[in-house]
């Protein structure tokens, strides 16, 4: 019987020590972290125990098995697959609910609307996301955009401008796709007949084209409209586009943009310069958002056929050239800090003949 007594006593204390043990492990921090943190990839389909172990291999978790008796206990909740990133010492229980609640690992990159492709692989590098030169070569292949816009040289204007979470060490290529997706996505809510490369209409790289220049000429949603109306109503009469920012990006594709425009420079020779070759340039300048989209699928009709800045993040818009070169004058006055309007003269003075008298003395 005492024999009986000492191994009921034995067991109980050895339940109470792994009870003691478990409850240690869930509820105390646990851990060295490394001054990088420490990543963990939970992969799709991954059973709590194995979950268990391997934050435990990584040095999450203080115990595999207490970790794993934890998340039994909440039988409607599952830890979800993903990348999670540790950078302080947590107790299991805070792991747990950091699976369960998906808290995975967020790098976030920002495409701002009419971000170029230099300027997106530029701003990669500084992020340390991925080398410019990788980011450029990727974008430089158009080949997954050929079923919607057949001609495409490369996926600029096809890099749809949101804010992404980048995986850790994702390639070049992954980015590009992702970024893609986002476009095809946006365009599936904006004129998804435009998709299809024989749908009715302008090509979608002819609107993209359109969109982006209309991007780069104004930060304002309301002057897009008419922006387009311009350009198309210059499109149609065979003018010249005469868009600064095309030459810009011509210059970007070459030595690059530091400086302002010179006349030199609007008479290079590249196909991008629209103030010597006639038509859309060969492709997007930027990656446009929905409102220039938009702007460029349904353009203002409008007898418009210039425009010039106002100084205040608007344009000026003429129908002639009359009325295009006064509102550059007015351009000019408003930049010297005078008004938009042009002085009145002054009415001629006449004298009296005392003014004359006194003006003799």
């Amino acid at each position: 019987m005492r024999t009986f007594v000492t191994f009921v006593l034995i067991v109980l204390v050895g339940v109470a020590a792994l009870a003691g043990y478990v409850w240690f492990s869930i509820e105390k921090p646990y851990g060295s972290i490394p001054p990088s943190g420490i990543f963990v990839d939970v992969p799709h389909g991954a059973s709590q125990r194995a979950v268990s172990h391997l934050l435990a291999s990584k040095g999450v978790v203080r115990s595999a098995l207490a970790f794993e008796l934890y998340a039994r206990r909440h039988p409607k909740r599952s830890m979800e697959a993903g990348q999670y990133f540790f950078d302080r010492p947590l107790s299991g229980r805070e792991v747990y609910w950091k699976l369960a609640n998906g808290e995975i690992f967020q790098q976030l990159f920002t495409v701002k609307e009419g971000d170029t492709i230099f300027d997106i692989a530029n701003n990669l590098a500084i992020a340390n996301y991925a080398k410019a030169s990788d980011f450029l070569n990727a974008a430089n292949d158009a080949k997954q955009i050929q079923d919607i816009a057949p001609g495409a040289k490369t996926l600029e204007g096809f890099l749809f401008p949101a804010t992404y979470n980048v995986p850790l060490h994702a390639s070049a290529s992954d980015l590009t796709t992702v970024m893609v997706q986002k476009f095809r996505e946006a365009m599936q809510q904006i004129a998804p007949d435009h998709l299809e490369p024989q749908s009715p209409g302008t090509p979608l790289l002819a609107v993209i084209t359109l969109a982006s220049l209309v991007e780069s000429e104004t930060p304002k949603p309301e002057e897009r409209p008419l922006v387009a109306g311009v350009y198309t109503n210059r499109l149609r009469k065979g003018m010249l586009l005469q868009c600064d920012p095309t030459v810009i990006y011509a210059l970007k594709q070459g030595e690059g943009y530091n400086h302002a425009l010179t006349l030199r420079d609007l008479h290079s020779e590249s196909a991008y310069n629209t103030y010597v070759h006639a038509g859309l340039p060969p492709g997007p300048i930027g990656n446009p958002g929905e409102s220039a989209i938009r702007a460029a699928l349904d353009p203002a009709q409008t007898d418009y056929l210039y425009f010039v800045a106002n100084t205040q993040g608007g344009h000026f818009f003429a129908a002639t050239l009359e009325e295009h070169n006064q509102n550059v004058a007015k351009y000019h006055r408003l930049l010297n800090g005078g008004s938009a309007d042009p002085p009145v003269p002054e009415a001629p003075q006449t004298q009296t003949a005392g003014s004359a008298h006194k003006g003799k003395r």
